[in-house]
């Protein structure tokens, strides 16, 4: 359904030290870095035929998240949804709601962490249990 994901971030050099400590544990290589015709820097991250972005706003107004969203990476194992929550924590991001684990939630049984990145967006690791 998707075709990219695109966040704003307020310091974009560490935003994306950030996410290549956090999506290197799904897989993700380095992003492609792009400059918009403004001057402003963009990251892209690409794996398995989608890609998730950072940028500088282009409206040059402070980056913000969006209260309500979360942003799931999809995982293969419990131990990679560990892994990418403790990079996102030792990276700089902040642990919430509970400790990673088993939840049944609307999703169905999962093993799932929440973190929020440097810039406060909510982000979600998740492996769909049987």
């Amino acid at each position: 359904m998707f075709n990219h994901v695109m966040i704003g971030s307020n310091d974009i050099e560490r935003a994306k030290a950030f996410y290549d400590a956090v999506l290197a544990t799904v897989g993700v290589g380095a992003p492609l870095r792009n400059v918009a015709g403004s001057g402003h820097v963009r990251y892209f991250y690409r794996h398995a035929g989608n890609s998730f972005c950072i940028s500088q706003p282009i409206n040059d107004e402070p980056a913000t998240c969006a209260n309500g969203a979360t942003l799931g990476f999809k995982c293969d194992s419990p131990e990679q949804v560990r892994a990418f929550h403790d990079a996102a924590v030792a990276a700089g991001g902040t642990s919430i709601e509970h400790p990673p684990g088993e939840r049944n939630s609307s999703l169905g049984n999962a093993y799932i962490a929440y973190v929020r990145d440097l810039d406060g967006h909510k982000l979600c690791a998740l492996h769909r249990l049987a």
